[in-house]
C-alpha cells in the first residue's frame, strides 16, 4: 500500500523489515513453541534503538515519531508478535514518564527504556479490575517521605524482565483517587507472581505482581495525586496505536501465509487460488489489511500533528484488532487441516490474535470511547 511517507519513515520501515526477517523470523516459532522469552532478540532491538523511537533524543531516544513506531511495530508482529508485544508494553510505560515525569524521574527511568538497557511494564489491572479503572484495590498510603503499597496486579506483560514499573493505586477512597507511581524491579516488598499460561503469545512474559507493605519514595509518584487515571487513560490512548499496528502487521502476515500457501497448493487439477471461495478469502483479507493500515496510520499521523486523537486510536485499534482475527481464521481455513498444526505459523497468528481485542481496552470499551468521543465532536 502506498501511505503517504517520508523518505525516513520509509528508511526506518526497511530497516526494521530487514531486521524482522532475517533476526526474528528464523526463531520466532523456536521461541514460540518453548514459551521463552526471546531475550537476544530483545537485546537487539535495542541496540537498534527501537525502544526509543518515541523519546526526545535529550533522553537517549530517536524521536522518530508515532508514525514510524507504528510501521516498525507492523514490521515485527509480521514476525512475532510476542516481540512486537514486548516492545509496545515498553512504551506504554515510557511515553507516561516523558508527559508526566520529573527531570530527575526522565533520568532515572526514561533514559534506560530508551536505550534498551530495560524493558518496561505498566501495572493497572488487577483480578477484579480490568475495564473499570475506577474499582482499583491496591492502597498506596503515605507514610513520611514514603507510600506503603499493598495488593495484587494481574496480566502484567514484561513483569519478570521488565527493569522499571508503572503501577496504578489508590491513595483514597475517592471514587478517582488513584495515583501513579515508579516502581523499580527488586523493590523490597514488590514481588513477582506466578507466570500465566496463555493461549497464544507463548515468547511473551504475563505474569502476576504482589506487592506486601511495598515502600515506595514519594519522589516516585509519577505526576501529583490523584492524577493515577489521568496517566492510565492517555498512555493508554497511545498503546492503542501500538496494539493496532500489532494486529495490522499481524493481518500482513496472515495474507503473505495464505496466497503462498494457496498458490502451491493444488487440487481439483489447480491451485486452489484459482478456487473462487478460496480466492474471495484471501480477498476479504487482502481488504482488511489495506483498512487496517490505513486506519493506524491516520491515528498515529495525528498524534504526530499533536492533535486529539483519542477517537481515532480506538477506531484503529477496534478495526485491526477485529481483522487481525476474521483474518487468521480465514487464512487458517485455506491451510486446511495443515493450518491446525502447531508447525505452521498460521496456527500461532491464529491463537496470537485473540488477545488483542481484549487487552489495552476490549472491543467493548473501544466501542465506548468512540460513541463517546463522537457525541463530543456532534
Amino acid at each position: 500500500m502506498n501511505l503517504p511517507l517520508t523518505d525516513e519513515q520509509m528508511m526506518i520501515r526497511d530497516m526494521v523489515h530487514e531486521f524482522a526477517h532475517g533476526e526474528i523470523e528464523p526463531y520466532a516459532q523456536e521461541y514460540n513453541t518453548r514459551g521463552e522469552y526471546p531475550a537476544e532478540i530483545i537485546k537487539k532491538l535495542g541496540s537498534l534503538g527501537l525502544f526509543g523511537m518515541m523519546v526526545p533524543e535529550a533522553y537517549g531516544g530517536a524521536a522518530a515519531g508515532a508514525v514510524s513506531y507504528s510501521l516498525a511495530l507492523q514490521e515485527i508482529a509480521w514476525a512475532c508478535a510476542s516481540v512486537a508485544v514486548t516492545l509496545s508494553v515498553t512504551n506504554l510505560c515510557a511515553e507516561p514518564i516523558l508527559q508526566f515525569g520529573t527531570e530527575e524521574q526522565k533520568h532515572e527511568f526514561l533514559v534506560p527504556l530508551a536505550s534498551g538497557e530495560h524493558v518496561g511494564a505498566f501495572a493497572l489491572t488487577e483480578p477484579e479490575a480490568g475495564s473499570d479503572p475506577s474499582s482499583l484495590k491496591t492502597s498506596a498510603v503515605k507514610k513520611g517521605s514514603a507510600y506503603i503499597l499493598n495488593g495484587t496486579k494481574q496480566f502484567i506483560t514484561n513483569g519478570s524482565f521488565a527493569g522499571v514499573f508503572i503501577l496504578i493505586a489508590r491513595t483514597s477512597a475517592d471514587k478517582n483517587g488513584l495515583s501513579a507511581f515508579l516502581i523499580p524491579a527488586g523493590t523490597r516488598g514488590f514481588h513477582i507472581g506466578k507466570e500465566e499460561k496463555k493461549m497464544g503469545l507463548l515468547a511473551s512474559n504475563t505474569v502476576e505482581i504482589i506487592l506486601e507493605d511495598c515502600e515506595v519514595p514519594a519522589r516516585n509518584m509519577l505526576g501529583k495525586p490523584g492524577m493515577g487515571l489521568k496517566v492510565a487513560l492517555e498512555a493508554l490512548d497511545s498503546g492503542r496505536i501500538g496494539i493496532a499496528s500489532q494486529a495490522t502487521g499481524m493481518i500482513r502476515a496472515s495474507l503473505h501465509e495464505a496466497v503462498a500457501y494457496a498458490s502451491e497448493r493444488r487440487q481439483f487439477g489447480r491451485a486452489i487460488i484459482r478456487h473462487q471461495s478460496i480466492g474471495n478469502m484471501i480477498a476479504d483479507i487482502a481488504v482488511d489489511c489495506e483498512a487496517a493500515q490505513l486506519l493506524t496510520w491516520s491515528a498515529a499521523s495525528l498524534k504526530d500533528r499533536r492533535v486529539p486523537f483519542s477517537r481515532e486510536a480506538s477506531i484503529a485499534k477496534l478495526f485491526a484488532t477485529e481483522a487481525a482475527n476474521r483474518s487468521a481464521y480465514k487464512a487458517l481455513q485455506v491451510f486446511g487441516g495443515y493450518g491446525y498444526i502447531r508447525d505452521n505459523k498460521i496456527e500461532r497468528i491464529y491463537r496470537d490474535a485473540r488477545v488483542t481485542t481484549i487487552y489495552e481496552g476490549t472491543s467493548e470499551v473501544q466501542r465506548m470511547v468512540i460513541a463517546r468521543e463522537t457525541e463530543k465532536g456532534g
